[in-house]
């Protein structure tokens, strides 16, 4: 090798991936590299137009946009461009310009063809720049059109004073001092690490001033022990639901197990009143299902508006199933208002979407209830007319029935924890096609209403069973496959042949389902008790079922398709329409439809791991 290709050799090898390459395929690499001189100004790659050739950056600088003229990176030294087109195909989609004048070192697309077959590694680095280039999706996706949301406020951003701690020994009239030199509503009892309770304001005025209380007494006489707290990650609609739900106006946050602020009600007031809390709180004063079902119609105008801000897919299916979960609980309490109390335990559950904590608007319902085995006759009446008030009374609040009868109004979905764990076993054990549906409905499940422990019962153990049946993971594998991405064999989108939906892209089956199938089947063999999609993804990468690569693709993949399906289904509502998932391309920007390209991508590509790791999933 003579003195200048040593030169380009050296310095090629100072940047990934050509310094991971054995000796010998640098050398062939830097064998077949020719070099180009580009002045300031000079146009590289041309947004469609053919690209054919792979460049790295030897010196000087390039500025990489996309086709509405947005910076996408600036090319420096050792940075490499062209590969898009050569993994992809053509057109390019970038526009890259010499901002100053730059040397290049370029390889033909053959050759760079056949050194990338040959060196999988190589190949891989590369196609990392489809998923940053998927981030940037999604970055873009979400700016917003009216300033910051209230859902990105984080409950450790709100807090605006230091957690006052006292010990339980401390007097009635310390604490009081305290949080009166403090400035202060509240304090919180400790013991070392751990909270033991909460004394505020109200409980001073409340259990001391008003009842007379010796001043001089401990401070744990009148605390509220075992307060409920939150993590610093919490959105501030979490916070809001959980005040009102416990009718509290003090919330403790905390953070690797320490306290680290108390957040008040009236903190909550200095967010936006569009807040989509306040259509719970208002359900909540409702007492007719008429009443509760008008309020509940404002929630596609609340989803429209959080859609134009700065609000994620993942937080506006937390909002959209938070009031889904308010209406359920309310109607429940108005039927067991008319129908007496019950006479046996029992427990409604929801499933699928609203379970997992991702419903979207139009969404149908999915419920079932477990009764408690000594409920005999009487429960079960009491439950069957229930479920049937409840179930119309969900339509009724703008919850559709579900075309599978997958409800608590079907016997099959209202069973005592006996039969439900007959159910169980059988679908674990005897997996029906039918059994296996039932089951991929059931493993999204959540305790909704009434007794949760009846739900406890029902889950201790199930998800471990699962994990021990490779057959039944391989059944559930299979399932998750069966759904392919809308995606042809040359990039091109797959649309519906016919019927209503015609000429259009399902993103539901083709794109958000096969994300929740795979992400479910990968939970249950880490063992995983997680509900959320992303914290299935999470988990499953922490398993190593799942790359850290991968698991990250399919989490952007999985928010940018939900994210324009939200779009998708703003713009059903604005048109006076059913919100669906039906998108017609045409109605797609060029980036929507192009990023659309690169997330179905991700999604076959993961299932083909999949389908490696279940042969069952091949068949």
């Amino acid at each position: 090798m003579d003195v200048e290709l040593h030169e380009v050799r050296d310095f090629l090898a100072q940047y990934p991936p050509f310094g991971d390459l054995p000796a010998a395929v640098l050398e062939e690499v830097v064998s077949v590299i020719t070099v180009r001189y580009a002045r300031r100004g000079e146009e590289i790659l041309s947004v469609g137009r053919d690209n054919t050739d792979f460049y790295t950056v030897r010196s000087g600088a390039l500025d990489i946009r996309d086709a509405t003229n947005t910076l996408i990176e600036r090319a420096a030294e050792g940075s490499s461009l062209g590969t898009m087109t050569l993994v992809e195909g053509d057109p390019s989609k970038f526009r890259a310009v010499a901002i100053e004048d730059s040397l290049l070192y370029v390889i033909a697309g053959n050759d760079w063809h056949r050194i990338a077959g040959a060196n999988p590694k190589f190949r891989e680095f590369f196609l990392g720049q489809r998923r940053e280039r998927m981030h940037g999706a999604i970055a873009s996706a979400h700016v917003a059109d009216s300033g910051m949301a209230v859902l990105r406020t984080r409950a450790k951003d709100m807090i605006r004073h230091a957690v006052v701690e006292a010990t339980q020994e401390l007097s009635i009239r310390d604490a009081a001092r305290m949080m009166a030199n403090r400035d202060v509503s509240s304090v919180l009892v400790m013991s070392g690490n751990r909270i033991l309770g909460i004394v505020t304001d109200r409980d001073l005025r409340k259990r001391v001033v008003a009842a007379g209380a010796d001043t001089s007494a401990s401070i744990a006489s009148v605390m509220t022990p075992d307060p409920i707290v939150v993590s610093g990650e919490a959105l501030a609609f979490e916070v809001l639901l959980h005040m009102m739900d416990g009718a509290i106006h003090h919330l403790p946050i905390v953070e690797a197990g320490r306290p680290v602020g108390v957040i008040t009600s009236t903190d909550l007031v200095r967010l936006e009143h569009a807040n989509p809390v306040y259509l719970v709180r208002d359900i909540a004063a409702q007492s007719s299902v008429a009443g509760v079902a008008k309020v509940a119609a404002r929630l596609p105008r609340t989803v429209a508006r959080l859609v134009s801000q700065d609000a994620t897919a993942d937080d506006i299916g937390k909002v959209v199933t938070a009031v889904a979960d308010s209406v359920g609980r309310k109607v429940i309490a108005l039927a067991e208002a008319e129908l007496g109390r019950p006479p046996a335990p029992y427990c409604w559950m929801v499933l699928g979407s609203q379970a997992r904590g991702e419903s979207a608007l139009g969404s149908d319902q999915d419920n079932a209830i477990i009764l408690a085995d000594d409920a005999g006759p009487e429960g079960e009446r009491y439950v069957a007319a229930l479920a049937e008030k409840v179930v119309a009374g969900l339509e009724q609040c703008g919850y559709p029935l579900c075309d599978g009868d997958v409800m608590a109004t079907n016997p099959r979905w209202r069973q005592n924890l006996t039969g439900w764990r007959r159910e169980f076993a059988r679908w674990l054990h005897e997996p029906t096609p039918a059994a296996l549906l039932n089951a991929g409905i059931f493993f999204d499940a959540r305790a909704l209403y009434g007794d949760t422990s009846l739900f406890t019962e029902l889950y201790k153990g199930v998800q471990a069973q699962a994990k021990e049946s490779p057959r039944f993971l391989g059944l559930m594998a299979a399932q998750a496959v069966r759904h392919e991405p809308p995606l042809g064999f040359f990039r091109g989108f797959v649309l519906q042949k016919e019927g209503e939906h015609k000429d259009t892209l399902n993103l539901k089956w083709g794109g958000i389902g096969v994300v929740q199938e795979t992400a479910r089947v990968y939970a249950l063999a880490a063992g995983s008790p997680a509900m959320r999609t992303h914290e299935r993804i999470t988990d499953a990468a922490n398993a190593n079922l799942l790359s850290p690569e991968s698991a990250a693709e399919l989490r952007d993949a999985y928010e940018f398709i939900s994210y324009v399906r939200l779009e998708h289904m703003v713009r059903n509502i604005q048109d006076e329409r059913a919100p669906d998932n039906h998108v017609h391309p045409a109605h797609l920007t060029s980036l929507e439809r192009r990023h659309l390209r690169d997330a179905f991508g991700v999604l076959r590509s993961v299932q083909a791991q999949l389908a490696q790791r279940y042969p069952a999933a091949r068949v």
